[in-house]
């Protein structure tokens, strides 16, 4: 009996540490490294190798307008996450640490890093971007000493060089018996929009367990122009580990009328509350936030793929901001500024609706909100309804840079942004956003559609001068997609009229039943009216299979990916073949599903961690967009998913064989779960 016993006990440890496994991805080796972005939707913290360390700090909707090149971009803030430790007068490095290993767990958010200092001790220390308290970040620190050692270690706050009026104070403010240290900087925006404050501290996690006598000294020193400082020393032995961390809290005009006082708060607030009580609440939201997860038995390196992916967006989401996702999230601010672009509706909404309706909630209102400048622009260009830029910031008006053709071209993003609106509602069956928000916005982008298509000799609409999802064919006629997408966007358009009881333009119905989708002689779809076998930069034509549903006849829709699967551009994004894969999963070829998932997204993951750049030839990530895309596939194509005007169901799911299950939890607002056995 007692074999049994430990046999069934070994068991459970092996299931243990799988589940860990599936929850974390570690790493011992940065000789090549791209970082992960630590963030809760209000800032974002790239990693670094480098002990004590992070990149940058990333201000989500705070936009600094270059009046050179006359585009906004995203601010990257100050920078509070750096810190100096010395153990007996000499300063820990990348050069004089060993056994590096760092571990990010996407079930808690949170990012830690070990090593050894010589033989002296050994130091962790971990980064949250608190959920509970969105605009701080958390530095929790742990150095255990192997000898008497003599600690000194300087919290900072960096300004950036770019920024303007820098200043610096420390004081520590008291209340009753309470006092507070607080370390603050303020500065301008490089191009003066905003004002930004950040204020820091230490935290002793003894002295909120009334040990507030074991406080060391702190010592203030403005180091430079763009750098202050807060510094203490602490004699550690090995029977009294050091136990602290570092809180700071930035805060910046575009979000508070006073934000030096509301950073300060913040900071007090963390300050006066134990470890504890923080990080469960910032566990009790990301628990929260994962009731909507992926599990896949039998495959490892596909789960922490998917769980990596589904982990980017609910970091750079938050369901109480009426805020989208930029491309590259919260992790960078290059190549594209931090704009809003199609990415968001296409690729990263219909996950999000999925698992986590608050957060697409404010994805859609984020439009909503931008409506306004959205109408104006149709009027400056000579049309009805509402026209929403390529690019867009918090201002709603168009922020592509004046020399792209995209800006004034690329008008299928005002089809895609109707799309995901009626999806949305589809699923949330809210009547009421449907009438305050939802119908309002989707009556202007049909008008708009109506006002720029042409109407042929034969009766027959075209859409031209356009660029479409295949950037590489620029002022182009009817394209595939283009067309689809605003054929869809007039059909719901009428279909939401209908639920509200009111009365639909007319036009709606007669313009999007006679929009043009040229085809070729033996029937397949023409990417453009004058397509002739270019090469594409992605998935154009198969997104009118999914997800527009308008080429539907299995054969046509193979039809169409045979075509076009070998005219993808090695050099483009790779969302184009996760599109093929979730039409080869609906159409029952499971493998040839698999290796284009596969190639979806591996060729663009970055070592160590798997972070996914846009293309395989960069390492800007993280891009959210490629998580979309390749979560697509395992949710619509795999899992067999599909919006429908009965909300989420599920049709024919099918499992690749390299997987023993696919479970999908937290389905829609019922929180539904499916699950797929071999």
């Amino acid at each position: 009996m007692k074999y049994i016993f430990f046999f069934l006990a070994f068991c459970s440890i092996l299931k243990t540490n799988a589940q860990n496994e599936a929850w974390n991805i570690t790493t011992t080796e940065n000789n090549e490294y791209t970082g992960i972005a630590i963030a809760n939707g209000r800032i974002g913290m790239l990693t670094s190798p480098d002990p004590f360390q992070i990149q940058h700090v990333v201000l989500n909707n705070v936009y600094d307008v270059d009046p050179e090149l006359k585009v906004s971009q995203i601010v990257h803030g100050m920078n509070f996450g750096n810190l100096d430790v010395f153990i007996d007068g000499e300063q820990i490095t990348a050069k004089n640490i060993s056994n590096w290993k760092q571990n990010m767990n996407m079930k808690e958010a949170a990012f830690t890093t070990s090593f050894s200092f010589k033989n002296k001790a050994e130091i962790s220390y971990t980064i949250y971007a608190l959920r509970n308290v969105p605009y701080t970040g958390y530095i929790d620190i742990n150095i255990n000493a192997k000898k008497k050692i003599d600690v000194k270690v300087t919290g900072k706050i960096e300004t950036p060089k770019e920024f303007n009026k820098p200043t610096h104070k420390y004081e520590v403010l008291k209340d009753m018996e309470t006092t507070m240290p607080i370390l603050q900087s303020v500065a301008e925006t490089p191009f003066g929009k905003h004002t930004v404050s950040t204020s820091a501290t230490f935290i002793w996690h003894a002295i909120n367990s009334s040990r507030e006598n074991e406080r060391p000294e702190l010592i203030e020193k403005v180091a430079s122009d763009y750098t202050n400082t807060l510094t203490f020393n602490k004699t550690v032995t090995p029977d009294q580990p050091l136990a602290f961390a570092w809180t700071a809290a930035e805060c910046t005009t575009q979000d508070f009328n006073d934000p030096k006082s509301e950073s300060e708060r913040m900071v007090i607030y963390n300050l006066l509350n134990t470890k504890d009580v923080l990080l469960a609440q910032h566990q009790k939201l990301w628990d929260s936030l994962w009731e909507g997860d992926i599990v896949i038995e039998g495959d490892l390196k596909s789960q922490q793929d998917v769980r990596l992916a589904l982990y980017h967006l609910y970091a750079f989401g938050r369901g109480d901001s009426d805020l989208s996702i930029a491309p590259m999230g919260l992790s960078l601010q290059t190549p594209y500024n931090g704009h809003i672009f199609w990415d968001t509706e296409l690729w990263m909404f219909p996950p999000l609706l999925i698992f986590n309706q608050d957060i697409a909630r404010s994805l859609v209102n984020y439009r909503s909100d931008r409506l306004t400048p959205a109408m104006e622009r149709a009027k400056n260009y000579g049309y009805d309804g509402a026209m929403f830029p390529w690019e867009s910031d918090d201002t709603g008006e168009e922020a592509t840079p004046p020399f792209a053709l995209t800006g004034p071209f690329e008008h299928h993003i005002t089809a895609d942004i109707a799309i995901a609106f009626w999806n949305y509602y589809r699923v949330t069956q809210n009547e009421k956003w449907l009438a305050d928000k939802g119908y309002p916005l989707l009556k202007e982008v049909a008008d708009f559609w109506v006002s720029r298509s042409e109407r042929n000799a034969d009766g027959s609409y075209s859409i031209n001068n356009v660029v479409g999802a295949n950037e590489y064919a620029a002022n182009i006629d009817d394209n595939a997609f283009t067309n689809g997408a605003a054929i869809t966007a007039l059909r719901y358009a009428g279909l939401a009229a209908a639920k509200l009881n009111l009365e639909p333009n007319p036009a709606w119905e007669n313009v999007a039943n006679n929009i043009v989708i040229h085809k070729f002689e033996d029937g397949t779809t023409k990417e453009n009216k004058t397509y002739s076998g270019a090469i594409i930069k992605q998935a154009d034509v198969n997104l009118l299979s999914f997800p527009l549903n308008i080429v539907n006849d299995k054969e046509d829709i193979l039809k169409d990916l045979k075509y076009y699967e070998p005219k993808l551009s090695k050099k483009g994004p790779a969302m184009g073949k996760s599109i093929f894969a979730v039409l080869y999963a609906r159409a029952g070829d499971v493998d040839k599903a698999y290796s284009l998932y596969k190639e979806s997204y591996e060729p663009n993951q970055q070592k160590p961690f798997g972070a996914l750049s846009e293309v395989a030839t960069s390492n800007f990530s993280y891009f959210a967009t490629g998580a979309g895309g390749m979560l697509q596939t395992v949710l619509f194509g795999f899992g067999g998913l599909d919006f429908t005007e009965e909300g989420i169901v599920q049709k024919n799911p099918v499992l690749p064989k390299q997987w023993k299950s696919l479970t999908i939890k937290g389905v829609g607002p019922d929180k539904k779960t499916y699950r797929i056995d071999r």
